[in-house]
């Protein structure tokens, strides 16, 4: 998207994060992360895909009320052992806890090209490079 940006991204960026400092934190938005196309040692998709999405909304929207726990982990929580609904789906228990379990070496290998796109950004926010280097230090890299 940076070609078709007509401004400054570092203030951009203070922007939401001014907007977040402001905000009621029980009414901002919550951020998620998924990984629908990780693939196993057999280059298959190891998550079905598709329809069942929407287990892990549902989990999402449980999580949002309160209503199911997660698992902490160096890049964030991950539904906790039993509250994302697998019933029905052909899953096994080694797969899905493949799919809950962030692949770190890759992440640390990542960590080199994030580091080059963020130094993009001359006057990027203090916040976020502090968080750039904690995650860094919480993946040990």
């Amino acid at each position: 998207m940076l070609p078709f940006c007509g401004y400054d991204m570092a203030k951009y960026f203070q922007h939401w994060l001014d907007i977040g400092a402001k905000g009621d934190s029980d009414k901002l938005p919550r951020i998620f992360y998924v990984n629908w196309f990780r693939k196993g040692d057999d280059g298959k998709f190891l998550w079905p895909g598709f329809g069942d999405n929407s287990r892990v909304l549902a989990w999402v929207f449980r999580r949002c009320e309160g209503a199911v726990d997660a698992v902490e982990t160096p890049i964030g929580l991950v539904p906790a052992d039993g509250d994302l609904d697998t019933s029905g789906l052909d899953i096994t228990p080694e797969a899905l806890h493949e799919v809950l379990t962030p692949d770190l070496e890759a992440m640390r290998q990542e960590i080199p090209q994030t580091q080059e796109h963020l130094a993009r950004f001359p006057n990027l926010p203090q916040v976020l490079k502090d968080q750039m280097a904690a995650l860094e230090q919480r993946l040990g890299a």
